[in-house]
């Protein structure tokens, strides 16, 4: 499997799984995504149906890393994917699943259901890619005898995920940027409470899309990158995406009895990360009617999959909101989409980006290339507060359910694309607990908390405060590496 960076710079230039599984943009400022997607046959997925979660992950990263022996990566993905690991909230056999489904009822004649993706160590959806990065960063840095220094952006739970994922790792340090006093208190307190020595919190003085433009103005650096050794595990890393392919599989097969059935996922959208593993799975040949895109008061995605028009925001114009992993602007996985949507024509894909950074966006509305997103299968929709707290009452209340503000951002989109005998699956984002302030606004309870983290925002917290430059960011990882 080879791959090629959506902006075409060194045409015919191909780079394998390993070789771009350290690094995150490419030298031309693209993303990686393989020359052509994998397609299943009926034949595997029939045979895949019956599989556990860890050997499923085999299965479908096989099609997409043929750089790494079979039996190594295969025990890579046994090593992540285990009851143990992703059982923080269930300790039943459901632990088991990984990612059980939970029907929450049939509405306007389609079966509504969740994917709990949120049972992992930091009680949020990015656990799922990130413990299998951590442990496949840890073997290749290992095989060649190399060090890596990560340098990430959050807006709360990508952050916690990869620190948790990384922490202890050897060879391995971590850098992450998230916006100062933008997160909730739990999310928060994940990150700067731990004191690993090989963990890194910096408080940007501004919003995630100024912690997210430092990334890539470090990864676009790439003499300080190489020197460095800087790596990423945003979602603009590939094998971040790739890794989340596997649930929409899961799912699938969770809410179906045959492969003559199709199914919709909604998906709560920031970066668009999540939601373009779905597209992914689709293209592979994954039977999905529906992606919906469901976003929160900033509704960039949903405008141009209404619209035709990406119009990213300044940050003036940038809500905090109780969805706040979802505060986000300039969705970065955004470009895979468009490259595909535009026939994979790399020339168009750096115009129209260049379009962003110079013009705030641009403009398919009028071209034939917009009618095709539906050929894709992408539709959309936004929630507010009210909406939001609405939705968490509503199914509390119906199904006896507790839901945090992102998941419930996609229940209420998802109820507005519903499909009489296509079920519908909204994936879970993260715990309730983790937005407590707003659960408690719409159920006047507190959420449920897991014992392990019982005490967690009045630990001792470690971070330092950065006005948003990319250069003091370097200057703080250069007095930090010790090299």
């Amino acid at each position: 499997m080879n791959y090629l960076s959506t902006r075409g710079a060194g045409a015919g230039e191909r780079h394998t799984f390993s070789e771009i599984l350290l690094g995150g943009l490419a030298k031309d400022g693209g993303l990686y995504l393989p020359a052509d997607y994998p397609r299943v046959t009926p034949d595997e997925l029939t045979r895949w149906r019956t599989l556990p979660y860890a050997d499923l992950a085999f299965e479908i990263l096989s099609k997409f890393c043929d750089d790494i022996p079979a039996d190594d990566l295969r025990a890579l993905t046994r090593k992540t994917y285990t009851a143990a690991t992703y059982c923080n909230v269930r300790d039943d056999e459901s632990a088991a699943q990984i990612t059980p489904l939970k029907t929450l009822g049939v509405e306007d004649g389609a079966p509504l259901s969740l994917l709990e993706l949120s049972n992992g160590p930091t009680l949020a959806f990015k656990d799922m890619a990130m413990q299998l990065i951590g442990n496949l960063f840890e073997y290749a840095l290992a095989k060649h005898g190399e060090t890596l220094n990560i340098l990430g952006a959050t807006s709360g739970d990508t952050g916690s995920a990869a620190e948790y994922a990384m922490r202890g790792k050897k060879g391995i340090r971590v850098f992450m940027l998230s916006p100062h006093k933008k997160m909730s208190a739990f999310q928060t307190a994940q990150m700067y409470s731990l004191q690993d020595p090989n963990i890194f919190n910096l408080a940007v003085q501004g919003v995630f899309d100024d912690a997210q433009d430092i990334v890539k103005a470090v990864s676009n650096d790439h003499a300080f990158k190489a020197k460095y050794k800087i790596g990423t595990v945003n979602s603009i890393n590939w094998a971040r995406v790739v890794a989340q392919v596997v649930y929409y599989f899961k799912g699938y097969f969770a809410a179906t009895k045959s492969n003559a059935e199709r199914v919709s996922f909604t998906v709560p959208s920031g970066n668009f990360g999540n939601v373009c593993a779905g597209h992914i799975a689709r293209m592979m040949g994954l039977p999905i009617e529906k992606l919906v895109v469901a976003t929160n008061e900033n509704d960039v995605l949903d405008e141009f999959f209404r619209t035709g028009i990406y119009r990213v925001r300044k940050a003036a114009e940038t809500y905090h909101t109780s969805s706040p992993s979802m505060d986000i602007s300039k969705a970065s996985n955004f470009e895979r989409f468009v490259y595909d949507l535009l026939g994979r024509d790399p020339a168009r894909v750096l115009q129209l980006f260049r379009d962003v950074e110079e013009k705030g966006g641009f403009d398919l509305a009028a071209s034939g290339d917009f009618a095709r997103v539906r050929e894709f299968g992408f539709v959309s929709g936004s929630s507010s507060h009210d909406t939001r707290v609405d939705t968490i009452r509503d199914v509390f209340q119906r199904y006896d359910t507790m839901i945090d503000t992102h998941t419930a951002d996609g229940v209420k989109v998802a109820r507005e694309h519903l499909q009489s005998g296509i079920p519908m699956i909204v994936l879970e984002t993260a715990q309730p607990i983790k937005f407590g302030e707003t659960i408690r606004e719409a159920l006047l309870r507190e959420p449920e908390r897991p014992a392990a983290f019982s005490g967690l925002e009045s630990l001792p917290q470690r971070f330092e405060v950065v006005p948003a430059d990319a250069q003091r960011v370097k200057d703080f990882i250069v007095a930090n590496t010790g090299e």
